[in-house]
């Protein structure tokens, strides 16, 4: 059920979830540019820091599935408010962990936080935003992405070549901090799905498992995985590879990152609404043809002046926006409204799930010599781009939405 809320207001909650799931994406991607000093700090390789980038991932795709059972029990204000605090604490582990086992550990941790975040973000997209903007409004939240590359990752790298890789965690705690004061001001209560009651777990979780009892449903799932599997089978070596074989310095990563963050966020909006405009299904299918070029080119380069390799990554970034933005607006019509908090969240577990397979398979291929250099990256590429033409085709299976979801009644949601 949707709530109506001024326009004004409803901005700023939008607003306010692009800032929450900036610092998410940001704690996430900080560990990919940060992977060098890590791998010299530690004297650990690609395959170790891949598996601190699955344990993140695994364990948020497990809370997730675990948040399926209790999501839609508590208001969304309150459960956001008790994440983000353990997401905060969290990070101040990372920051402090004196190996790369507890690193480890505060990653996993960080994970089994930062997915409920996301599940409850996208649960209250659904919740406010009605179906003919929910494009849009994805497009707004998903700005987030572009912000962390634009500004928070840059920023970490940066404190990271010139302090220690600990500084951006400690970065993040501080920005966590006063991101949270904000939004314990100007979320609403955001409980009118508990106007029914509360339901037992008993009756629960046989509706948690009847959502893979849905063809259109378990066909939204598996595109879902599918398509942040191929992403990061790439995106957690950009910043090693970029490093050990083509000679950038880790500085200069904060200018890979800025620019390509800055195209991100550029585009963020512009994408949400044309995905609304010529439909999310179609749009998903173009933007994922297009991917493909950048997957490639990105896997395949040969040493090159910097501006030309800030292209690529340009071409890159903006490719796997252009796909993630319109797919999340498509998800939100698959449920019923009664489900949809409980289906996203498990979405977003098996999106995190994907991400963790995608991180781990990658990480097997790669092979790194006496010097540093890192090969076998162009395989990663290739299989990235079959799984881009298998979710190209696998989407169609997504195009029939049912009018019954269709309908949906505004209320108003009362001030905190």
């Amino acid at each position: 059920m949707a709530a109506v809320l001024t326009a004004r207001r409803e901005t700023m909650l939008l607003w306010l979830l692009a800032l929450t799931q900036f610092t998410v994406i940001m704690d996430f991607m900080v560990m990919m540019p940060l992977s060098p000093q890590l791998m010299r700090a530690f004297d650990v390789g690609p395959a170790a820091i891949s598996g601190a980038v699955s344990a993140y991932a695994w364990c948020a795709g497990l809370s997730g599935l675990f948040a399926a059972t209790y999501i839609d029990r508590f208001s969304r204000k309150r459960l956001m408010l008790a994440m983000f605090c353990l997401f905060t604490i969290s990070n101040l582990g990372c920051a402090l962990a004196p190996t790369f086992h507890t690193l480890v550990l505060a990653r996993a941790f960080a994970g089994l936080t930062g997915g409920v975040l996301s599940s409850i973000t996208m649960a209250i997209i659904a919740d406010v935003i009605p179906p003919e903007r929910r494009g849009a409004a994805t497009g707004i939240v998903m700005t987030s992405f572009g912000m962390a590359a634009v500004a928070g990752v840059p920023a970490g790298v940066m404190l990271g070549a010139h302090y220690n890789w600990s500084a951006p965690f400690l970065l993040l705690v501080l920005m966590s901090v006063l991101i949270w004061c904000a939004a314990a001001v100007i979320l609403p209560r955001l409980d009118g799905h508990l106007a029914n009651g509360v339901r037992p777990v008993r009756e629960i979780l046989p509706d948690l498992l009847g959502l893979f009892k849905v063809q259109r449903q378990r066909d939204a799932f598996l595109l879902s995985g599918v398509n942040m599997l191929g992403s990061m089978m790439i995106i957690p070596f950009i910043a090693p590879t970029l490093v050990g074989n083509l000679g950038v310095q880790p500085v200069d990563m904060t200018w890979v990152y800025l620019c390509g963050g800055a195209a991100t966020l550029a585009s963020a909006r512009w994408l949400g609404r044309l995905a609304d405009r010529v439909g999310a299904l179609t749009m998903f299918r173009i933007a994922i043809a297009w991917s493909i070029v950048p997957a490639l080119l990105l896997t395949h380069l040969v040493p090159l002046p910097m501006a030309l390799i800030i292209g690529s990554f340009v071409l890159f970034m903006t490719s796997m926006s252009a796909r993630n933005i319109p797919m999340q607006a498509l998800l939100t019509t698959i449920p019923a409204p009664s489900q949809r908090g409980a289906f996203l969240s498990v979405n977003s577990a098996i999106q995190q799930l994907g991400t963790g397979l995608g991180a781990w398979i990658g990480g097997q291929f790669l092979v790194t010599d006496s010097a540093g250099h890192i090969a076998n990256y162009g395989v990663n590429g290739v299989l990235a781009a079959a799984l881009a033409v298998v979710s190209s085709l696998w989407v169609l299976r997504l195009r029939q939405t049912p009018a019954a979801y269709q309908a949906i009644t505004p209320r108003e949601i009362p001030r905190p």
